[in-house]
């Protein structure tokens, strides 16, 4: 690992920092191209990743709740909802692309979300769930009526 003070690969906050004042100072010839790029990448990426976990989990919760309406848990699973939609709220107003991000990988996102469901109540009986997503984009993302 190189020891230089400010290596992306010895210290990737003190990198971004030092960086972070070059691009503010506008000294292109000392700024770290490749990596800036990668990283800024990287940002998007996980911005998604996370939208799509968040949605993910509000879909595992609505199977449960569809599953097993009477059981003890469902306020608790409604909670958690109600906090993640408010959290993938708060993404989208700063990255409102990742809307259609979130439609277009739908069925992806719920085909993992009703294993992880049956993963989770192993050894229960497994209600058979719908093939496709019920719910749209816009019924998973906004509070029920």
């Amino acid at each position: 690992m190189n020891d230089k003070p400010h290596d992306y690969d010895a210290d990737i906050l003190q990198w971004s920092e030092h960086q972070a004042a070059l691009l503010r100072r506008r000294a292109a010839n000392e700024i770290d191209w490749d990596n800036i790029a990668e990283e800024i990448e990287d940002l998007g990426n996980e911005q998604r990743n996370a939208v799509e976990s968040l949605l993910a989990n509000i879909i595992q919760h609505r199977l449960q709740i569809m599953a097993w309406p009477q059981a003890m848990p469902v306020p608790h699973w409604q909670h958690e909802i109600d906090v993640w939609r408010v959290q993938i709220a708060r993404r989208l107003r700063r990255a409102p692309k990742l809307r259609q991000v979130l439609a277009d990988g739908l069925g992806e996102l719920y085909a993992d979300a009703v294993a992880a469901m049956y993963r989770e109540v192993d050894g229960q009986p497994r209600p058979p769930m719908p093939t496709e997503c019920p719910w749209t984009l816009d019924e998973l993302l906004s509070n029920p009526s």
